[in-house]
C-alpha cells in the first residue's frame, strides 16, 4: 500500500467526489452578514479566471471552478481583495489553513466570545447607571456616549470602512445613521438602546444560525475518521483518504465503515440509517457489498476496498448534500435580487420623508420628521429574508437526506412543489426487477422442456435480465458449439441457429415480423414467445414481482393532489396493463424503447401545456434520457448506484417508491415555511414603515421589525430540519 507522507496526491486534491477538476474551496472566517455574502458571491463570479462560483452562507464556504489551474494564486489574491473590500473583518482561509482552524476553532471562539461579552457588559452597565441615577446633564450625556461607543464600536467601524470603499447600503450603515441621527436630536437613551438591542439581536441570530449549521452537520455526520489497515502483520489506524483500492481493512463493532468494499470474512448487523433513513439494522456476511457510512453493530468484518475514498458512497453523498446550495431555488434568487434594490429605495424614501414635509407643510418640525425617517432606516434591513430563506431550503435538503432522499439543490426541492404528474418506469422502479420463470406453455408437437431448452440456447449470449431468468430456469448444460448466427433484434428479442434449426425468441411483434401467427396472451408478467423452424412452439411467462409499497405510493400521490400517475414500460401491453391494474396507475404505455419513452414524455408534456412540473422516476442510467428531459428526475439509487446518483436530480437511496410522496411532503413543508418567512418579514416591516411615517411607531418597534423579525424567521426556518 502506498503510504506517502503527503496524503492524497495532487490529482485527488484537485478533484472533488464527482470528479470535477480545478475545483477549489475557501472558508470565510467571521462571515456573519448574509447580504454581504451575496455581494461577495456576485463579485467573485465576475473574476475572469473563474468558470463558476457559489458561496454557501450557512457553511461559510466559497466554492469556485477554475478555468486554468495555473492561475490559482492570482484567483486567491483577487478573492481576498474582494472579501476584504466588502467585509474587512472576514478572513479567507484556504487548504491547510482550514484544517488548522478546525483544530483550534472551539477554544479560540470561546476566548473571543468571553472578551466581547465583558466589553459589552461594561457598556450595558454604564447605560443602566445613566438611566437609573439623576446626574447632571453633561455627566449623563457623557455616560450615554461612552456606552454607545463601547456597545456599537464594531458596527461603527464596519460602516466607516465600507463607506470609504464605496459600499454604503448595508445594515451597519443603516444602524449608524439611525442611531447618530437619534443622538443629534437628543434621543440619547433610544440611540444607545437601538444599538444595544441590535447587538443582542445579532447574537441570538448568530446562535440560531450556528444551531442550524450544527443540526445539518449532525444529519450528515457520516464521514469516517479512520480505517484499520493491515500492514506487515499489524493493524494501523489510517485516514480513509490514504487507502487504495484492493487494500484489506478491519471494521470492529461500533465503528463506521470507512470505504465501500466487499466483505471477505465475518458477518454482522449494520446500521444503514445515515444513508437510507431506515432504522432497522441489516444483516451482512461474506461476499456482500458494504458501503461507507454504515455503522458496524456487533461482528468483526474483514473488507476488501473497492473504491477510493473520494469515490465512496459517503464522500459522494456528503458532496451532493453540502454543495446543494450551488443550485439555488427561484425564491432564493428572487430574494437576493429583491434585497439589492430594496435597501437603496428605502434610504431614498427616508431622505424624502425627512426633508419634504418640513419644507412643504407649514408648522412641521424637522427633528420630528428626521426621527420618523430614522425609524424607516432601522426597519429596512433585509437580513430576515436573506438569512432565513437559504436556511429553510438547506434545512429541507438536510431533512430529506435524513430520510434517505438526496436532493441535489434547492431548485429541485422547489420544483417538487409544482409537480402535478408523476411518470414511473416499471421494471426496477415499481417492481423489484428480479425475473423468474412462472409458467411455460407448449403447442403442437413441442413439450415444455423443449420450449425452455430452445429459448435458453438462443438467449445464452445475452445479459438481459429476462435472458438470465430463462437460463436460470433451465437445468441443462448449454453446448455452445451447437449455437450459430446469434443475433439480437433491438427491443424485440433474439434469433439464433441451434443445432441447425432457426430459433426465434422474443415479443409478439417479433413473431408477427417473421410471419408466425401468435395469439395475445393475457397473463401477469412478461411473455416470451418461442418459434422453432418457423413453427410456433409456445411461450414462457416471466414475472417481475411488484414492490410491496408501489400501490401505497400511487394512492398517497393521488391523496396529495397529484393529477396523473403514469407508467412507461418496455414490456408487452398485457403485462403492462396487468401491472398497472394491480398498482393503480392512471395510464400505462407499453412496448416502449428508450427513445419511445422520451417521445411519450413529450406527449404528456404537451397535454400539461407547460402549466405544472413533471417528475420521472426511473432506476438508473437506462432511463437517463427521460430523467434528463423531465423537470425533476428521480432515480432509485440502489444504495450507492453511481449511474443513478449522476443522472438524477433526486436520488432515493432505499429503492422504495414510497419515498416519492415523502420527498414531495418535505418540499411542500419547506416552501410553506419559506413563504411564511417572506410574508411575515415583509408584512411586519411594511406595517412599521407605515406607522413610523405616520408618527405612530418608535425606535423600539423599528428594532423589533429588523432584528426581532430576523430571529423569528431563522427559528421558523429551523423547523424544516424536523420532518
Amino acid at each position: 500500500m502506498n503510504m506517502t507522507a503527503g496524503g492524497m496526491s495532487q490529482e485527488s486534491e484537485n478533484t472533488d467526489a464527482r470528479g470535477n477538476s480545478q475545483r477549489r474551496e475557501f472558508l470565510l472566517q467571521n462571515l456573519c452578514c448574509a447580504n454581504c455574502a451575496g455581494k461577495i458571491e456576485n463579485q467573485v463570479k465576475g473574476i475572469p479566471e473563474i468558470k463558476t462560483a457559489y458561496l454557501d452562507f450557512l457553511s461559510k464556504k466559497l466554492v469556485v471552478q477554475l478555468k486554468d489551474e495555473e492561475k490559482l494564486d492570482c484567483v486567491v489574491n483577487k478573492i481576498k481583495d474582494i472579501v476584504s473590500t466588502i467585509e474587512p473583518e472576514v478572513k479567507v482561509l484556504y487548504g491547510g489553513e482550514i484544517n488548522e482552524l478546525e483544530k483550534n476553532e472551539d477554544s479560540r471562539e470561546l476566548g473571543n466570545r468571553r472578551a466581547e461579552n465583558i466589553v459589552l457588559g461594561i457598556g450595558v452597565l454604564l447605560y443602566a447607571i445613566a438611566i437609573i441615577f439623576n446626574f447632571q446633564l453633561k455627566v449623563e450625556i457623557a455616560l450615554y456616549l461612552i456606552s454607545y461607543f463601547i456597545i456599537g464600536k464594531e458596527v461603527l467601524l464596519k460602516a466607516f470602512k465600507n463607506i470609504i470603499k464605496g459600499h454604503v447600503f448595508d445594515e451597519n450603515f443603516l444602524m449608524c445613521v439611525a442611531t447618530i441621527g437619534a443622538l443629534s436630536i437628543r434621543q440619547f437613551p433610544e440611540a444607545v438602546a437601538v444599538m444595544l438591542f441590535y447587538k443582542i439581536g445579532e447574537y441570538f441570530e448568530d446562535k440560531a444560525v450556528d444551531h442550524s449549521r450544527r443540526s445539518i452537520s449532525d444529519l450528515m455526520n457520516i464521514k469516517p475518521d479512520f480505517a484499520n489497515v493491515k500492514i506487515n502483520g499489524e493493524m494501523i489506524k489510517v485516514v480513509p483518504e490514504k487507502i487504495n483500492v484492493g487494500d484489506m481493512i478491519l471494521i470492529k463493532p461500533g465503528e463506521k465503515v470507512p470505504l465501500d468494499g466487499r466483505i471477505v470474512e465475518g458477518s454482522s448487523m449494520v446500521d444503514t440509517s445515515a444513508l437510507t433513513g431506515e432504522s432497522v439494522p441489516r444483516s451482512v456476511s461474506s461476499g456482500d457489498e458494504i458501503l461507507s457510512g454504515f455503522i458496524n453493530k456487533n461482528g468483526v468484518l474483514s473488507v476488501k476496498v473497492t473504491k477510493e475514498f473520494g469515490q465512496s458512497t459517503a464522500a459522494r453523498i456528503l458532496d451532493l448534500v453540502q454543495n446543494a446550495g450551488s443550485k439555488k431555488a427561484p425564491t432564493e434568487n428572487f430574494i437576493t435580487k429583491f434585497a439589492r434594490y430594496y435597501t437603496p429605495i428605502i434610504v431614498i424614501l427616508a431622505i424624502v420623508l425627512a426633508v419634504l414635509p418640513p419644507v412643504f407643510i407649514s408648522g412641521e418640525i424637522f427633528s420630528t420628521w428626521l426621527y420618523r425617517a430614522l425609524i424607516f432606516l432601522v426597519v429596512s434591513c433585509p437580513c430576515a429574508l436573506v438569512i432565513s430563506i437559504p436556511l429553510g431550503f438547506f434545512g429541507g435538503i438536510g431533512s430529506a437526506s435524513r430520510n434517505g432522499i438526496l436532493v441535489k439543490g434547492g431548485n429541485y426541492l422547489e420544483a417538487l412543489n409544482n409537480v402535478n404528474t408523476v411518470v414511473f418506469d416499471k421494471t426496477g422502479t415499481l417492481t423489484k426487477g428480479v425475473f423468474e420463470v412462472t409458467d411455460i406453455k407448449a403447442f403442437g408437437d413441442f413439450g415444455k422442456g423443449e420450449v425452455l431448452k430452445y429459448a435458453s440456447y438462443a438467449e445464452s449470449y445475452s445479459n438481459h435480465p429476462i435472458s438470465t431468468s430463462i437460463l436460470k430456469a433451465y437445468s441443462g448444460k448449454i453446448k455452445r458449439d451447437l449455437i450459430k448466427n446469434c443475433n439480437e433484434v433491438p427491443g424485440k428479442g433474439v434469433e439464433a441457429v441451434v443445432d441447425g434449426v432457426q430459433v426465434s425468441v422474443g415479443s409478439r411483434n417479433l413473431m408477427l415480423d417473421k410471419g408466425i401467427p401468435v395469439k395475445e396472451v393475457q397473463q401477469m408478467g412478461t411473455v416470451v414467445h418461442v418459434a422453432v423452424g418457423h413453427e410456433y412452439a409456445g411461450y414462457i411467462v416471466i414475472s417481475d414481482e411488484i414492490k410491496k409499497d408501489s400501490r401505497e405510493t400511487v394512492e398517497n400521490l393521488k391523496r396529495m393532489g397529484i393529477e396523473k400517475v403514469v407508467m412507461l414500460t418496455g414490456d408487452s401491453y398485457s403485462a403492462g396493463e396487468k401491472a398497472a391494474e394491480n398498482i393503480g396507475v392512471d395510464e400505462v404505455y407499453a412496448e416502449l424503447l428508450p427513445d419511445d419513452k422520451v417521445k411519450k414524455l413529450e406527449e404528456i408534456y404537451d397535454r400539461n401545456h407547460g402549466r405544472n412540473k413533471l417528475a420521472f422516476v426511473g432506476d438508473g442510467i437506462n432511463d437517463a434520457p427521460v430523467l434528463a428531459r423531465s423537470d425533476v428526475g428521480v432515480a432509485m439509487g440502489g444504495i450507492g448506484s453511481d449511474a443513478a446518483i449522476e443522472a438524477a436530480d433526486v436520488v432515493i437511496m432505499t429503492d422504495e417508491p414510497s419515498k416519492i410522496p415523502v420527498a414531495i411532503k418535505i418540499a411542500r413543508k419547506t416552501k410553506k415555511i419559506v413563504t411564511q418567512n417572506i410574508v411575515f418579514a415583509l408584512g411586519v416591516k411594511l406595517v412599521i414603515l407605515i406607522l413610523g411615517a405616520l408618527g405612530m411607531a418608535n425606535m423600539w418597534e423599528a428594532v423589533f421589525a429588523d432584528v426581532g423579525v430576523a430571529i423569528i424567521a431563522v427559528l421558523n426556518s429551523m423547523r424544516t430540519l424536523r420532518f
